[in-house]
This record gives structure tokens, sequence and C-alpha cells, in this order.
């Protein structure tokens, strides 16, 4: 397979996923604006979602897949059926634990992750009935990570990546349709994570039940490689509760401030994340197995330069991405969201916010390449020591943070913490002698900062001035918003072709 024809499948799929998740938080905002309730339900989504990062995304693909990846390449198939098995109903087994007591500790854990709440009894009350009906969302979005390893493993990966679109067309479904029908009606998008998760898992099923990789209970003593999985996820966990952690200290912090600050952060984050999801998460899920794969036929070479392809894919399409979500933050907002309850102070405060985490993008989105290259050798100490100091550095600067630029401090903290993380990871990576870097790279950045300048400049002129946003209609900031993103990337891509840039460079096969 050729990896950028996957990368482009996943992007893609990615991309359709993330239209719908922009169309639910228009249909949000539009509906339940940004105040106590939106606060309640995203500080109560936040700690399932964090929980999901955590078990599935995070700890548990980076223990898994390459384990996986070692028995399909040297084991039979009954082999690696049975190692499925065995890890699917361990996991199992921990999410319902872990699900059932964190249904009955609902009012603690709110205490904990939202003290700031306590100051208004209803609001406390309302977090915690949204977090019961939400926490069963990480027993089900845990089993669709592990079919979704399984997937990728085999190179299915569109499936996997079309999948969170469902919890998107559960969260507009219930917002039109459901919330009308209860009192309080922030309710319905509770009931819309759970029934997401639902509709997640059964989506995956048919597709395992093809490759014959359907899991079945396995109580008796698990082999030899599902114990593995089992002790690498104990630091993976450790690793990505470091991370999480620091994304909870935010709420934390955000629970103090003015009402609002956690929703102007959520609806920041959003923009943020499409591309981060659109490129760091695509480029992690097509690197992993084919990482693991050579680290498993001792390919050093190849596994260097698959690393190098991805660090100039990801300098190629983040730097852009990074420069235009920081010169476009009013009109993106202004254009998805200034509609209804959402105030033109929303606006404002969602945009500084927006702004602070376009510094640290390239960050996040390196850290989703670089660590794969540790967790495909099942190297997972190095990157948990890293995130530990990552940890305490992104703290310090929330404590200088927070007093000057409020809760746009927090959002600068987590991107200048993401910076460190990938400098970090880099420099392990080139100490050990992993990684070494291509010849080119000096030309090739020369080229790539003369294409930002030129799309700077275009975007800089074309979309105006700020206030001009907020005085249009709806229809009128839709238009200019996707007449100036067009001409921004043609700017870009354009001048690329002119310096040299052809899209066959980038091509490069699977392992």
């Amino acid at each position: 397979m050729n990896l950028l024809k996957a990368l482009v499948t996943v992007s893609g799929m990615t991309f359709i996923s993330r239209i719908l998740g922009f169309a639910r938080d228009v249909i949000i905002a539009r509906i339940f604006g940004a105040g106590v309730e939106t606060d309640a339900f995203f500080v109560a989504f936040r700690i399932p979602n964090l929980l999901r990062r955590l078990f599935a995304e995070g700890a548990f693909s980076q223990a898994f897949v390459p384990i996986l990846a070692e028995y399909k390449n040297r084991r039979t198939a009954e082999d690696t059926r049975e190692l499925v098995s065995h890890v699917a109903t361990l996991l199992f087994i921990a999410l319902f634990a872990v699900t059932l007591a964190g249904v009955i500790a609902a009012p603690l854990v709110i205490y904990v992750s939202a003290p700031g709440f306590t100051a208004s009894p209803g609001k406390f009350e309302l977090t915690v009935e949204l977090l019961q009906i939400t926490f069963p969302y990480i027993l089900f979005i845990s089993l669709v990570s592990l079919a979704g390893g399984i997937l990728n493993t085999w190179s299915r990966f569109s499936v996997p990546a079309l999948t969170p679109a469902l919890l998107n067309l559960s969260f507009i479904g219930c917002s039109l349709w459901l919330a009308p029908l209860m009192d309080p009606p922030v309710l319905a998008l509770a009931w819309a994570v759970f029934i997401g998760g639902v509709l997640q898992l059964a989506f995956q099923v048919p597709f395992l039940m093809r490759l014959k990789l359907m899991p079945r209970p396995r109580l008796k003593s698990p082999d030899n490689g599902a114990w593995r999985v089992l002790k690498q996820m104990g630091p993976a966990v450790f690793g990505m509760s470091i991370g999480q952690i620091s994304l909870l200290i935010n709420t934390i912090f955000a629970s103090f401030l003015v009402t609002g600050s956690v929703s102007w952060l959520y609806y920041a984050d959003r923009l943020m994340e499409f591309p981060a999801g659109l490129l760091g998460v695509a480029l992690g899920t097509v690197l992993l197995p084919s990482l693991s794969r050579h680290y498993a036929d001792n390919s050093t070479d190849e596994y260097s330069r698959l690393l190098d392809w991805g660090l100039r894919l990801t300098m190629l399409l983040t730097l852009p991405a990074a420069l235009a979500l920081a010169l476009l933050a009013t009109p993106l907002i202004t254009t998805l969201f200034h509609h209804g309850e959402f105030s033109a102070n929303d606006v404002w405060m969602t945009r500084n916010a927006l702004i602070a985490y376009s510094v640290g993008l390239l960050g996040l989105i390196l850290v989703k390449v670089l660590a794969p290259g540790f967790y495909a050798r099942q190297n997972i100490k190095t990157p948990v020591k890293i995130a530990l100091i990552t940890l305490v550095a992104t703290q310090l600067m929330n404590l200088a943070f927070i007093i000057p630029l409020r809760h746009a401090g927090l959002a600068l903290a987590i991107g200048l913490g993401a910076c460190i993380n990938a400098g970090l990871l880099y420099y392990k990576l080139r100490r050990h002698q992993i990684y070494q870097p291509q010849p080119g790279w000096g030309i090739f950045m020369t080229k790539i900062s003369a294409a930002l300048a030129m799309m700077g400049t275009i975007l800089w002129f074309a979309s105006g001035t700020d206030v001009s946003w907020l005085t249009d209609t709806a229809a009128v900031r839709g238009v200019r918003l996707a007449g100036v993103v067009m001409i921004g990337a043609a700017s870009y891509f354009v001048t690329l072709w002119l310096l040299g840039f052809r899209l066959k460079d980038f091509s490069r096969r699977a392992a």
C-alpha cells in the first residue's frame, strides 16, 4: 500500500468527521451558547473523553498495535486471534469496573476536577448528572479503539477514521430533536455521548467479522503476548495520564475564572483539533503499523527513512495550518459560532484562546509523529519521562500566564508544553541514533518559509478587519471565509510548485 494514499484516505475520512464535528458545534453554540449549562456539559464530557484518550487512543494503542503487528508477522493466524480475544476480555473487565466506579463516584470526580463549581450548587448537581450519563462512553469507545487498532494493523484505515463521525451525528440529532424534550435541554448532549458510543462500536463489528478477528471471551490465563500488552500499558497509562492531567489541571484553573471560560477554551480547542486530527492523528495512525513492521524485521534504515518522511509531511502541512489559524481566528469563529446565544464577547474571548493554541500546533502534531518512533520499538519509558518533564513545565507556565492572559494563558501553556515535548522526543531519537535526517532539509525548509511568507501576506490583506466579520450576515461570512481560505491555500501550494515541489516526491510504500 502507498502510505501517502493511505494518509489521504485517513485524512479524508477524518475530514468528513471533523466537518460534522463543526456542524455539531455550530448547532450546540446556536442552541446552548456559552454559559452555565455548556460549562457543566463540557466539564462532564471532558472526564470520559480524558479517559478515552488515556485508555483507548493513547496507552492501549501504543501498547497493543506493535505487539499485534509482531504476531501478525511472526505467528500463526490462530495465535493472533487468541491474542485479540485475551486482550479484549481483559480490557472489557477492567473498563467495566472503571465505568461502574465512575458512575458511583461522579460527585467526588466533579468536586476534584472542577472545584470552582461547588460555589453554585445547581451547576454542580447538573454537572454530576451529566457525568453519570456520559461515563459509560469510556467502555464503548475503548472497545472501538481495540477494533480500530486491529483494522489499522491490517491496513483497513478508512473504517476507524470514519467511525468518529457517528458521535457527531448523534450530537446533531439529539441537539435538534431530543433537546426540546429534555429538562434541562443540555441533558440531550449527555445522551448523545452515550448513544454515539454504542453506534461507533456497532459500526466496526462487521469489519472485524470479515477479517475473522471478532474477539471471543477468554477467561483462562492469557498467553504471553496479552501479558506483554498489559506490561506495556502500565508505563503507557502513566505517560498518557501526565498529558491528560495537564488538561485536567487547565479545567480546574478555568473553573475559577469568569463564567464562559471553559466554553471559550472548548471552542478554541475544537478549531485547533481540526488540523491536529486531520494531520497528527492521521500520520500517527499510518506510521505506527509500518514502523512496527520495520522494527520486527530489523530494518533500521527503513525505520529512519519512514520517520523522516513523516517529519517532512508534518512541516509541509502543519506550518501553514498554524499560520492560518492565527491569522483567520476571528473569521473562523464568527462564521462557525457567532449565531444565536454566542455573543460578540464570546467571539473575542475564543479568538484569544485560539491564537494562543496556534503557537503550539506544530508541537502537538510533531508529538504524534515522533512518539511512534519509540512506541513501535516497544519503548514506552522514554516518552513517559519526557511527558513528566512536560507536565512540570506546563504547570509552571500556567502559573506564569493565567494572571496576565486569563484563559488564553492556559491555552498558550498547553501549546508551548507540546513544543517542549516534541523537542525532547526529537533529541532522544537523534541521541539514540533511531532517527537520522535525510539530506536536503535546509533547502526544504527554505522553500517552505518562502511559501509561508507568500500565504501570510495574502491572508493578511484578504481577510480584512476583525470588526467587519461581526457585522456581516452569516451567508456573507461563509462566502468570504471560503474565498479567503481558497486564495491562501492556492498561494501556498502554487508557490511550492514553482519552487520545485511535486506530489510524487512524497510517495512511499508501506512496510
